[in-house]
């Protein structure tokens, strides 16, 4: 499994933050209590700070990095151009499979339609290809070279 520098940077700032957060609470007994008091105000203040930071963040990856699909069903909604937009890509791939399919059914028919002229004007009958002893004596003559 492999770690990003984005993850890897998060796990070291909260592993710190544990770090100076463990070792100011060792040392808030010896302060007096209108000191301790302030510090554990600011400290939930940082912490309350924090979560919505990473709360606009996330909202804020979203709403740059939106996509045309992602955005349909929220607050901010596309006009009839931005829709035509988003679906016009699908419309050409279907489309290009289509032709794709068309093409390759054409190639395959001319190709059977190649082998159907060759059997039909060859000198053999037909029939002779279908006698097995006929395909077994073909693959024999081509595997021994003729010497003259």
């Amino acid at each position: 499994m492999m770690n990003s520098p984005e993850r890897n940077t998060a796990l070291l700032e909260d592993r710190f933050a544990r770090k100076v957060a463990f070792r100011l609470s060792q040392t808030t007994t010896e302060l007096p209590h209108d000191i301790s008091e302030r510090l554990r105000a600011a400290r939930a203040q940082a912490l309350s700070q924090r979560k919505i930071a990473k709360t606009q963040t996330a909202v804020s990856i979203v709403s740059t990095g939106s996509s045309a699909a992602l955005t349909w069903d929220s607050e901010e909604t596309l006009g009839w151009w931005g829709r035509i937009g988003t679906v016009l890509p699908l419309i050409a791939l279907v489309l290009g499979l289509l032709a794709i399919n068309s093409i390759q059914n054409d190639r395959r028919a001319e190709e059977v339609a190649e082998v159907d002229s060759a059997l039909l004007t060859d000198e053999l009958p037909p029939a002779a290809f279908a006698d097995p002893g006929f395909v077994q004596f073909l693959k024999s003559t081509r595997q021994t070279p003729t010497v003259e």
